[in-house]
C-alpha cells in the first residue's frame, strides 16, 4: 500500500535531518535539474557542487503547497531574503544564481564535476576524522547563535577538548616533526 501523505512527510523530515546531522561529511553532486524536495536535499548537505546547466525551482506554491519540510535546511543555505523570493514565486533559477545565493558552493562544467568531487573528497580524507566530525557539530552549535559568554565558553571548551584528544596531539606533533599524521598512514 502507498504510504499516507503524512507518513511520507515524516519520512522526508527524518531523511533530511539524518543527512544534515550525519557525523560524516556529505556532498551534493548536482548533475541535473533540482525541484522542490530536491532543493532540500542539496541544502541539507555540507557541500554542494553543481553543473552549470542545472536549474533549480522551489515549485511548491504552484501546487498550492509550501516547502515546509525542507524550509529549515533551505533557509539556512540560501538565507531568508532569497528564500522569500524563491518560495513565493516558484520561479526557476540557474546554477550561477544558486551559487550566488549560497545554495551551492561551486558551479562547474559537466566534464569537471568528477574532478571537483575528487578534490573535495581528497581534502576531507586528508583531515583528522575526529576534527572533521567535531567541526560539523561546531557549525551546528554556533550558527545563528548570539555571541555571549555561554557560546564563548562552549567554543573554548571545544578547542581544549580536541587539543587534548589523541588525534589533536598527533596532529600537532606531526606538524612540528614535519611528518604525516598517523591517520594518513
Amino acid at each position: 500500500p502507498k504510504p499516507s501523505s503524512a507518513a511520507s512527510d515524516v519520512y522526508k523530515r527524518q531523511m533530511l535531518h539524518t543527512i544534515y546531522t550525519c557525523s560524516k561529511p556529505t556532498i551534493a553532486r548536482v548533475q541535473g535539474d533540482v525541484f522542490a524536495g530536491g532543493v532540500g536535499l542539496v541544502a541539507a548537505c555540507d557541500m554542494a557542487i553543481s553543473v552549470d546547466t542545472a536549474t533549480y525551482c522551489l515549485s511548491e506554491v504552484k501546487l498550492g503547497l509550501i516547502p515546509a519540510t525542507i524550509s529549515p535546511y533551505v533557509i539556512r543555505a540560501m538565507g531568508a531574503r532569497a528564500s522569500h523570493r524563491y518560495f513565493l514565486t516558484a520561479e526557476r533559477f540557474n546554477a550561477v544564481e544558486a551559487h550566488r545565493i549560497g545554495l551551492v558552493h561551486e558551479v562547474v562544467t559537466a566534464n569537471a564535476l568528477d574532478a571537483k568531487l575528487q578534490e573535495l573528497t581528497q581534502a576531507l580524507v586528508s583531515a583528522s576524522p575526529n576534527a572533521v566530525k567535531a567541526c560539523k557539530q561546531l557549525v551546528q552549535d554556533v550558527a545563528d547563535k548570539d555571541i555571549n559568554s555561554t557560546l564563548i565558553a562552549h567554543t573554548v571548551a571545544g578547542i581544549a577538548d580536541i587539543r587534548a584528544s589523541t588525534e589533536g596531539k598527533e596532529g600537532v606533533q606531526s606538524f612540528l616533526q614535519k611528518r604525516k599524521p598517523n591517520w594518513l598512514l
